[in-house]
C-alpha cells in the first residue's frame, strides 16, 4: 500500500545513488532506457526534461521523466508545444502497487499547474507493453507515431 508521504523529488547528489539503482524487471528492460540514461538525456535536454525519483517515505520506489513545452515538429508547426511523460521507471519490487499511476498524476498536475491541457506519452508495442497502464490511465491515441512508438495523448481539462 502506498503512505501518505509519496512525492516526487528532485533528483540530488543525496539520492543519485538510490535514483540509479532503480531496476525494472529484467522483461521491461526493453521497453524503457535506464534511468543513467534517462539522467543523461536530461542533462542534454535541460530546457525541456523535468527528471524526478519517486519516493514512498525515505525510500526511492521509481524515477519519471516529463517532457515539459516542447516544440513537437518544428518543421511542420513550430508553435505546436507539447508536454508528457517521457520516462517511467518503477522498480521491479514495487510495480503494481500504483507508484506508476501516482507518478503520472503527479506529471499531468505539473503540466496543468504550467497551464497545459494535454498531456503525451509513446510506448513501445509488444510482449508487456506498458500500453494497458497508459490505456487505463485514458490516454488515447493519436495516430502518431515518433519513431516506431504510438503517440497516445490525455486530455487535461
Amino acid at each position: 500500500m502506498i503512505s501518505s508521504s509519496l512525492r516526487l523529488v528532485p533528483v540530488t547528489p543525496d539520492n543519485l545513488e538510490a535514483v540509479t539503482a532503480v531496476r525494472v524487471r529484467p522483461d521491461q528492460e526493453h521497453l524503457v532506457e535506464s534511468v543513467a540514461r534517462s539522467l543523461a538525456e536530461a542533462y542534454v535536454h535541460g530546457e525541456t526534461a523535468w527528471p524526478r525519483a519517486i519516493l514512498d517515505g525515505d525510500e526511492v520506489v521509481g524515477f519519471v521523466m516529463a517532457f515539459l513545452d516542447i516544440v513537437w515538429n518544428p518543421a511542420k508547426d513550430p508553435e505546436h508545444r507539447r508536454s508528457g511523460i517521457w520516462r517511467l521507471n518503477i522498480s521491479a519490487d514495487h510495480q503494481g502497487k500504483g507508484y506508476g499511476r501516482f507518478a503520472v498524476e503527479a506529471v499531468t498536475e505539473e503540466i496543468r499547474r504550467r497551464g497545459g491541457t494535454r498531456a503525451y506519452v509513446t510506448w513501445h508495442d509488444g510482449d508487456d507493453s506498458p500500453a494497458p497502464f497508459y490505456l487505463g490511465l485514458g490516454f488515447r491515441p493519436t495516430g502518431e507515431l515518433s519513431g516506431p512508438q504510438p503517440v497516445a495523448v490525455l486530455e487535461l481539462a
